[in-house]
């Protein structure tokens, strides 16, 4: 899950597994798996990094918390 900006400033979680395709217009336009489009003030690649981030840290495994 990564955290995006809709156009008009409020924050939203988006599942990255959801992205079908990023188009870099004015704004950028994420096309997701069910056919949905939303503009979001974050840059292609800001978006990118945030997917790699975030799978990064889905393939690296269960974390082990000691107390």
């Amino acid at each position: 899950m990564i955290v995006l900006t809709h156009l008009d400033g409020k924050e939203f979680v988006l599942n990255a597994d959801q992205i079908l395709t990023l188009e870099d217009t004015p704004d950028t336009l994420i096309t997701t798996v069910s056919g949905a489009h939303m503009m979001v003030r974050e840059a292609v690649e800001v978006v990118v990094a945030r997917v790699m981030a975030w799978r990064r840290g889905v393939l690296s495994g269960p974390r082990v918390v000691e107390d």
